[in-house]
């Protein structure tokens, strides 16, 4: 985005995992940019994401309070499917119970020391934990949220005594109550740091070495930016970075089509995010769960991923039904048409060969595509399952689309939304592949399609605003507020944001908003309430206690009028709002085209002879019907018999779904 001419450029290049220097360079020079002229840079990645995914993170030791060092194991006791006897819970992040640590002390639950810090067990700790070679070590004592006095202590001889290893801290990473969600989420942050570290400094050397002169910031799970620098510190803030960009895109689409309830999908090679925007505006939350039982609380754009996208790989179970994903074929080596390795049949290659994906059009045309591998590939499977090739593709395809389909059935219906109220918004190079089917499935009435959805996460990035989230916990009752340690407290995180925010290269005035997580006395768990960022006041409490019991009849149908309120923890968001391009300025010129044919493969239709034209040969106004595919560099729309499509003034593709 320039901002002195309004001009915005957009370009797409392969991802290049081990060298992520050479992808940022290809981009470079796809969109004829020399890094010197670069006045800011944001990016979003996944490298947290995979590396949890995929468990390539470090060797941690976990240290906690002595007598709790079997917390990671014990978990939460919870089990994913009740009555399956051979079902085997998550392994934690802490590779062997031989990695846990205890340190004798304690802190009391009112924030007082029974049990002091031994500074020479610690250090004598710190000896045994570098004698084993560990990488990364995570420190979570109880109650120290309330009081983290031992855990500064510890910090400072960590510093002294284990140079070179970095280490995280619970009332630094999350001073949240619940020890074992504390617990999980610092180790999480440990696990990453050193991989993050090595990512974030190889990337910050390559661009420099290149010229670019700025400092550059990394996009967190909460739709804000931090420096580069600071993102390194805290890793397990960008669990979801790349999705979030996408949810603001949508977020933006949503208020500039005046829809109040809009449902995303952001299908890519290995996932597929879906998510909620209500009445305009995020749905935010603290509950991120890394695999079942291993969460990590942190403050993110409600976003749930599933393992569907371009590279899932069809397979045959061992009651002989097909299946599809959740493993992937990733980006190498891929699709088996990609020709590069691959041999399992994939979501990419049932599209290329049922018509939908044109090989010689694939990422603007500078990777063909083989038909002959996918239709090999395919085959391989057909055979054993005694079907022909066109119903196994087509079958791979309805089975990918019920299980996004079923996603946002979770995130709606579970939510007490109806998926016939939403209009699916579809992104990410795969997403306008599918969308029409899928809210078929879901009678959702209408699908928009971004300008340059292959790279909608990304333009998000450029909509973005710096954040910070500070949280603290102390439990108070209603009945006996301390509304004076409330009001310190508020002051204090506000000076801690707005101080963080100016760190992090943020100059402007910063928007200030408070939340206080409010349930009722004696439930597990609550909701988050809105309260005015100035000082705390008795009318302003007693209003914002009417607002829970509002909330709480809303979802749950009852509220207890009558009953003491717990107020458990309370956040401070400081946000520093950025100049950002607008979509019109995403819209590109229009080009001179004429639709061609060709045949497509739809599941009770067969082969049909369908319209093909590429978008930018679409003018505002332009008008198109299924059965027709929409063909652009990053990403291809495909309309079933009965869609209805049209143009908008912004470049955005508005489907009514047949």
């Amino acid at each position: 985005y320039d901002r002195e001419t309004g001009r915005l450029l957009s370009s797409k290049s392969a991802s290049t995992h081990n060298a992520p220097i050479e992808s940022f360079r290809e981009t470079f020079r796809l969109a004829g940019l020399e890094p010197g002229q670069i006045g800011e840079l944001i990016h979003g990645t996944t490298i947290a994401t995979n590396a949890l995914i995929e468990r390539r993170g470090a060797n941690v030791a976990f240290v906690t309070t002595a007598g709790f060092e079997d917390m990671p194991y014990i978990q939460r006791i919870n089990r994913r499917e009740l009555y399956n006897l051979g079902w085997v819970k998550s392994a934690p992040l802490v590779g062997s119970r031989n990695h846990c640590f205890g340190i004798r002390e304690r802190i009391t639950a009112d924030g007082s020391v029974l049990l002091a810090l031994d500074e020479a067990e610690v250090e004598a700790l710190c000896e045994e934990i570098r004698g084993q070679g560990f990488e990364a070590v995570a420190l979570c004592l109880l109650f120290s949220f309330l009081n983290p006095v031992h855990e500064r202590t510890i910090r400072e001889i960590f510093e002294r005594k284990l140079e070179g290893i970095p280490f995280s801290i619970s009332c630094e990473v999350a001073p949240i109550w619940r020890e074992y969600e504390r617990a999980s989420t610092t180790i999480a942050d440990a696990y990453l740091k050193p991989l993050v570290g090595r990512y974030i400094r190889a990337l910050d050397g390559g661009l420099k070495a290149d010229g670019l002169e700025t400092p550059w910031a990394v996009m967190k799970s909460n739709g804000g930016v931090v420096a580069a620098a600071v993102s390194a510190e805290n890793p397990i803030q960008l669990a979801m970075s790349g999705p979030a960009g996408g949810m603001i895109t949508c977020q933006v689409i949503a208020q500039a089509l005046e829809l109040d309830r809009v449902a995303t999908l952001d299908m890519g090679g290995t996932s597929c995010d879906v998510g909620l925007i209500v009445d305009g505006e995020q749905r935010l939350t603290t509950e991120y769960e890394i695999e079942f039982g291993l969460p990590a609380s942190i403050p993110l754009i409600d976003v749930k991923t599933i393992g569907a996208g371009g590279g899932s790989i069809a397979w045959v179970d061992a009651g002989g039904f097909l299946q599809v994903g959740p493993q992937s074929a990733g980006a190498s080596p891929g699709p088996a048409c990609y020709g590069l390795g691959g041999e399992a049949p994939t979501v990419t290659d049932a599209n290329l060969y049922l018509g939908r994906l044109d090989p010689t059009f694939f990422l603007d045309g500078r990777m063909a595509l083989s038909g002959k591998l996918a239709k090999s590939a395919l085959a391989g499977v057909s055979q054993n399952l005694e079907m022909d090739t066109e119903t196994l593709a087509s079958s791979i395809l309805q089975i990918a689309e019920d299980n996004m389909a079923n996603a946002i059935r979770m995130v709606s219906i579970a939510q007490g939304y109806d998926p016939r109220d939403f209009t699916l918004i579809a992104f990410g190079g795969a997403g306008p592949l599918h969308a029409t089917a899928i809210a078929k499935k879901l009678d959702m009435p209408r699908v928009a399609i971004p300008v340059v959805p292959g790279n909608a996460s990304a333009f998000g990035f450029l909509l973005a605003d710096a954040r910070v989230d500070k949280v603290w916990t102390r439990a108070q009752r209603s009945d006996a507020v301390d509304v004076d340690e409330m009001n310190a407290q508020f002051g204090r995180m506000r000076s801690e944001v707005v101080m963080e925010l100016k760190e992090g290269g943020y100059t402007g005035t910063p928007v200030i908003s408070n939340v206080i997580h409010m349930r009722y006395l004696g439930q597990n768990y609550g909701q988050d309430v809105s309260v005015p960022p100035g000082h705390i006041t008795e009318d302003v409490l007693v209003g914002a206690l009417g607002s829970f019991h509002e909330m709480h009849e809303a979802l749950y149908g009852y509220a207890f009028r009558e009953a003491v309120i717990e107020l458990i923890s309370f956040q401070v968001t400081a946000i520093g709002p950025a100049e950002k391009p607008t979509l019109e300025m995403l819209r590109p010129p229009v080009e001179v085209g004429s639709p061609g044919r060709r045949s497509v493969f739809f599941p009770g239709d067969g082969w049909v002879d369908a319209t093909i034209c590429t978008r930018s040969s679409l003018a505002p106004g332009a008008k198109l019907e299924g059965p027709a595919v929409v063909q652009e560099a990053g990403s291809t729309t495909v309309l079933r018999t009965g869609d209805r499509m049209r143009v908008d003034e912004r470049g955005i593709l508005l489907i009514d779904v047949g």
